[in-house]
């Protein structure tokens, strides 16, 4: 298992050499403390371009290869939703820390068996939840933290596209590879960024309801169809739910690839507090949003608008990541659990939509009684 040295570098990898793993790279070669050594992907001439643009000697186009020399520190999963499990777990037998994208896995079970194998490791997986280091993001958590909200008891969240799905008949509309649709996506990090402004209450239950009406009929798409499986559209173009908080608290979270509604798309939140809110509109992915701060005391009210710097997305995160590689002390805290906290309230949504009814959550998040 490697095991740097002092004074060496982290070695860093990265499987996946689309536009996250891009990301992944660019903040590795501006990280003084790392050098990036290796990168896998299946696409010859963007690995060779990629290479040569970050000094790096090692390439390959199969992951396993990549792996398999152990002689890695850190390793970055950018790569289709069903591959993160089997990349992850193998990175991590071999001692490396994994910073994996969202979502953790397909499924929350595969996100425990991506969990069970950090914490075997001893070594962190952490989970790349880049909307939460957005600038506007960051300044509602501020006013929440000083006080000026107050308590958040309920929040109305989305991520809505006029035609936004991508690839048709590309593994994102495969259920087997994917997962599902825009909620297990984009709602993921819908959940996440508001779970995270709220301070993380438990959700307790949820009552969701998917549909597919666009996708299916070979409407919504955008871009060229990339890998593609033959497969019919397989998973949904909407959904919506409503999650109850321990405590009393709620969330409606509301996800689209592909509707009839304006044409830019928009993601943001509305929070209520016991003593503010907050409003943020982020419109066709402006690096800053639109966003005010409500205070006042019932008879007289504040609005005051915030021009939130933007954010530092990936390089925040990987910077955080390594962070941590270099705090051994951290280590058992940063196991991917929250990712996979994540993972099991999206399987409990999917579970009530295809259900009809409401499910209830237990303290571990598990769908009390079974899945219905």
């Amino acid at each position: 298992m490697p095991s740097p040295s002092p004074g060496r570098p982290l070695r860093a990898g990265v499987v996946g050499i689309g536009w996250a793993g891009q990301q992944h790279m660019a903040a590795y070669a501006a990280a003084s403390d790392v050098e990036l050594v290796a990168i896998a992907g299946k696409e010859e001439a963007i690995r060779a371009e990629l290479a040569a643009a970050y000094g790096v000697s090692r390439t390959y186009a199969d992951w396993e290869e990549m792996i398999a020399r152990g002689d890695l520190d850190v390793v970055s999963v950018a790569v289709p939703t069903f591959l993160h499990a089997p990349i992850t777990i193998a990175a991590l037998g071999t001692g490396a820390h994994v910073l994996c994208e969202k979502p953790i896995a397909r499924t929350g079970v595969e996100g425990q068996a991506m969990v069970d194998a950090a914490r075997a490791a001893g070594r962190i997986l952490e989970i790349t939840f880049n909307h939460r280091r957005r600038g506007d993001i960051e300044a509602i958590r501020a006013a929440v933290e000083d006080g000026t909200i107050g308590r958040p008891y309920h929040a109305r969240a989305m991520w809505l596209r006029r035609a936004g799905i991508p690839a048709l008949g590309s593994w994102f509309t495969n259920a087997e590879m994917s997962g599902g649709g825009p909620l297990v996506d984009l709602g993921v990090h819908v959940l996440d960024w508001t779970l995270h402004l709220m301070g993380e209450p438990r959700v307790t239950a949820v009552s969701a309801v998917t549909h597919s009406e666009l996708g299916p009929r070979g409407l919504g798409g955008s871009g060229a169809v990339k890998h593609g499986t033959g497969s019919a559209y397989e998973v949904e173009d909407l959904a919506t739910a409503l999650l109850r908080l321990e405590g009393g608290g709620s969330i409606v979270l509301e996800t689209s690839w592909a509707s009839h509604r304006s044409t830019p798309d928009q993601f943001g939140i509305t929070l209520y507090g016991t003593d503010g809110g907050a409003d943020l509109s982020v419109v066709d992915y402006a690096p800053s949003g639109e966003l005010t701060i409500f205070t006042g005391d019932g008879e007289t009210s504040v609005d005051t608008p915030v021009a939130a710097p933007p954010g530092r997305g990936h390089a925040a995160v990987v910077e955080t990541f390594l962070s941590h590689v270099a705090d051994p002390s951290s280590w058992p805290t940063h196991d991917g659990s929250i990712g996979l906290s994540r993972a099991r309230i999206v399987d409990a949504c999917y579970a009530s939509a295809a259900a009809g009814r409401e499910v209830a959550l237990g303290p571990e998040l598990e769908i009390i009684g079974g899945r219905p």
